[in-house]
């Protein structure tokens, strides 16, 4: 009976006007003045900041928008955080780390540098220590500053900067966070220097290896800041959908096979069928010729939109468990259509199949079941035989995907020590 009642409530939402379904969450200032910005400039071009506090010692921090552009060429406005020392900077300048964040969701307000207090240490909000209802900060923020380099932290764009977010899109997220260390490096404040190293985790260690194989973007000119001397990036458990799938556009039947494995992938909770609708709804946002009912009922796509619209992630699992609970399968088509388009689409928004223009260290847990390590298994044997040098190294004990970023801290914080004082790196790819 509840359940009837809670999806008949849904169902009543939904006769509400477009208007109203579509309007964007309560914003900040800030990000309320950025979204009636236009997305005018060169890449990586700051068009607003805002200085804020920091508990980090010895930092200072602004809150900033830049210019970035999607996988379409479209030109978009992102947000984020800059973080540096107070210190005078060296001659030769500091190093800059760009960070990607992990899953928080599709909404305006769902970046993560609109919380109370965001630039701090990375905060999860599952752990027995997290004080947020989502993820927000920066790993290893205070090892980072004291050792004297810049941070930059990427909303990516949809989380606070107008438009619709491209959940998952890596392609698109790998551009938002290049064009971070761009924005960075132009800020006179930073004393930042163009030696950069790119780390990230789960979306975000999709958009890190992305930007590992957009070596034409890295090296186009007239950005703010052209010819980025990349060291290295670092990926915890990175998402590559595009390789799970990179030969399934050749015809309708592979192509439906492809695409029913991922539905059925992500469908065994509803925890996991969030992430897949808003991997979709990511995708469309890309690629506007797409049509989500081509995968989701008429009255499924209704619900999806507006929740992905005006909830962040954890919110969107609870309304979609609340509403549904162990249905939530009924918002899907039996069968769905127009196959090769969207295979053709997350191929496409996923990691270009590219060498990538520096190293690549991947770190993992085996008990992670939010990325299947397929996913960067395929990846590394799909660089390496192109002559990348692309390190997988699974994490001690039983990780799974969220305890990934804390364990890995340590290893990958002597990585980036070694990349930036230009120690030799052996090719982690395997010999076999």
């Amino acid at each position: 009976m509840n359940k009837l009642f809670s999806v008949l409530a849904v169902s009543a939402l939904l006769s509400i006007s477009v208007s109203v379904a579509h309007a964007n969450p309560p914003m900040l200032p800030f990000y309320a003045d950025v979204i009636k910005m236009k997305p005018e400039g060169k890449l990586g071009q700051v068009i607003k900041q805002e200085k804020i506090e920091t508990s980090v010692k010895g930092a200072q921090a602004w809150k900033i928008a830049y210019i970035s552009s999607d996988v379409g060429g479209r030109t978009t406005i992102s947000t984020g955080l800059v973080v540096a020392p107070v210190a005078a900077a060296p001659k030769e300048g500091r190093p800059v780390l760009a960070w990607a964040h992990g899953t928080t969701g599709t909404a305006q307000n769902c970046g993560p540098s609109q919380v109370i207090n965001p630039a701090a240490p990375l905060n999860q909000y599952f752990l027995v220590g997290g004080n947020s209802w989502t993820d927000y900060g920066i790993p290893n923020l205070e090892e980072f500053i004291k050792e004297g380099y810049v941070v930059v932290a990427t909303d990516y764009q949809g989380l606070g900067g107008g438009g619709k977010h491209q959940y998952a899109v890596a392609g698109t997220n790998g551009r938002d966070l290049i064009n971070s260390a761009r924005a960075a490096i132009s800020m006179k404040d930073t004393g930042a220097s163009k030696r950069t190293i790119f780390y990230g985790w789960s979306q975000g260690g999709g958009a890190t290896i992305a930007a590992a194989s957009l070596g034409n973007y890295l090296s186009q000119k007239g950005s703010v800041a052209d010819d980025l001397q990349v060291l290295g990036f670092v990926a915890m458990a990175p998402e590559d959908a595009g390789v799970m799938i990179q030969n399934a556009n050749k015809d309708q039947a592979t192509a439906d096979k492809a695409l029913n494995g991922l539905i059925k992938l992500f469908s065994d909770n509803v925890f996991n069928f969030s992430h897949f609708a808003m991997t979709m709804w990511g995708t469309q946002a890309a690629y506007p010729n797409l049509k989500l009912t081509d995968l989701f009922t008429d009255q499924g796509a209704k619900v999806i939109d507006q929740v992905l619209l005006n909830k962040c992630m954890h919110v969107v699992a609870d309304t979609f468990n609340y509403a549904y609970g162990a249905d939530f399968k009924s918002l899907l088509r039996d069968k769905p259509i127009n196959s090769i388009a969207w295979v053709k689409a997350l191929i496409d928004g996923s990691v270009p199949p590219v060498k990538p223009v520096a190293p690549v260290v991947i770190y993992w847990g085996t008990k992670d079941t939010a990325v299947p390590p397929i996913m960067h298994e395929l990846y590394q044997k799909q660089m390496c035989a192109m002559g990348a040098n692309i390190e997988r190294i699974q994490l001690p004990g039983q990780q799974t995907h969220f305890s990934t970023p804390g364990v890995s801290a340590p290893m990958y914080l002597q990585w980036v020590k070694d990349r930036v004082a230009g120690k030799s790196l052996g090719n982690g790819c395997p010999k076999s």
